[in-house]
């Protein structure tokens, strides 16, 4: 993990340094992770685009093939080979922001040991004297989110101790970054100060926010894909597992992670907005390409067919040129096979031609055969008279 925590560390401390403020600077890093993304969500955005406007034509051959799936495959895959668009190009980068999202969590919930880079001694140096000063700190997973919390209030004391220690400034749109969202903070605040209630209630909104943002981008998203009828069902339940899944994660998580999952929906539905105006243009001209060309080879296809009717008509033979060449290997061996037999035949005595040979087809009438069987009828009528009757014997009509 300290592979992928360190650099993210680093651009993270590099990014709060000119703003001065943990909530900037998330949102300037979830900036910085769309850029680098961007190129290879480009190359997907357009495959998918691309998909979509083909979706007519592959529905067409569904009709077509519906009966034959092998064929059908056979045909999409042809047709996106055509088109130059790979169908899985998508599915990786799609994967990419989970592990992100890992890695800064990490890096959000020990800033002392990933941000500002303290020992396990130094953080523990660190939490006694600000314990010392009667502070409670948390234990568990995100005891160091508590120290970071309480650090500016004695930073004078501390840094004197630790000159590594960072007073980071966790406050964000009067929210304190540290802090978690709470499902009950109706009954912990003052109403009647709002600097109590304010914060609260901002944190209680942020995972709601970020739910709502999270559909919006995938209802965007949505939009321009014309998916099958099974794909559809499945968009839909993903529009309402991931907001419910956005909503839980923010709850559980430090407020700042609610600020990355909103900062990252909102510079995800920007770039859907432009992208599909970007790409529309682009995917009209190739629709435009595509019918032209689809019109070129249907005419060409006509124009050989009247030409074919025109010489049908003069008395010309056609040669066809469609012959498959499973068809041509056949009728080759078979010429290959009349010729052999035609030298064995020229090649054999005259005394040994067989009777039963008919052209180059030995046999042809049978192994038996005998030309002189039935010549003589005087010396076949014995053997016919020794044929037993097939009549059946009948009584006399005295002898019943």
């Amino acid at each position: 993990m300290s592979i992928i925590t360190v650099p993210f560390s680093w651009l993270l401390l590099k990014l709060y340094e000119p703003v001065q403020n943990f909530g900037l600077a998330i949102i300037l890093f979830a900036l910085v992770v769309r850029l680098i993304m961007l190129p290879f969500q480009l190359k997907s955005k357009r495959s998918m685009m691309r998909m979509t406007s083909l979706t007519p034509i592959v529905k067409e051959l569904e009709k077509k093939h519906g009966g034959n799936k092998q064929k059908y495959q056979q045909e999409v895959a042809k047709l996106y080979q055509e088109e130059k668009i790979n169908p899985m190009s998508g599915c990786l980068w799609t994967l990419i922001p989970f592990p992100i999202l890992i890695a800064l969590y990490s890096v959000v919930r020990q800033p002392l040991t990933h941000v500002m880079g303290l020992t396990a001694e130094q953080v523990t140096k660190v939490s006694e004297m600000i314990a010392s000063y009667g502070v409670a700190i948390s234990d568990g997973a995100y005891s160091e989110l508590s120290i970071a919390r309480h650090i500016s209030e004695h930073y004078s004391e501390l840094v004197a101790e630790v000159p590594q220690l960072l007073n980071l400034n966790f406050e964000f749109l009067g929210m304190n970054l540290c802090d978690f969202p709470q499902l009950n903070f109706f009954s912990k605040v003052d109403w009647s100060d709002s600097a109590s209630w304010g914060p609260a209630l901002g944190l209680f909104l942020i995972p709601f926010v970020s739910a709502f943002l999270s559909w919006l981008t995938m209802k965007i998203t949505s939009a321009t894909q014309n998916t099958a009828p099974e794909q559809a069902n499945m968009m839909r339940s993903m529009n309402i597992i991931m907001p419910l899944m956005s909503v839980y994660i923010c709850f559980v998580m430090p407020a700042a992670m609610g600020i990355y999952w909103i900062a990252g929906s909102v510079l995800a539905i920007l770039q859907e907005l432009v992208l599909n105006r970007h790409f529309k243009k682009i995917l009209d001209a190739e629709a435009a390409e595509r019918n032209a060309r689809i019109a070129a080879r249907v005419a060409e296809l006509e124009r050989k067919r009247e030409e074919a009717a025109q010489r049908r008509q003069e008395g010309e033979i056609l040669k066809n040129k469609n012959t498959s060449k499973r068809k041509l290997e056949a009728k080759s061996r078979t010429q290959e096979a009349d010729r052999k037999a035609a030298e064995r035949a020229a090649q054999r005595p005259a005394q040994e031609t067989d009777p039963s040979q008919v052209g180059t087809r030995r046999y042809a009438r049978g192994r038996a055969y005998d030309p002189d069987r039935y010549a003589d009828e005087a010396a076949a009528e014995p053997e016919l008279q020794a044929e037993p009757s097939a009549e059946p014997e009948t009584k006399p009509a005295d002898e019943e």
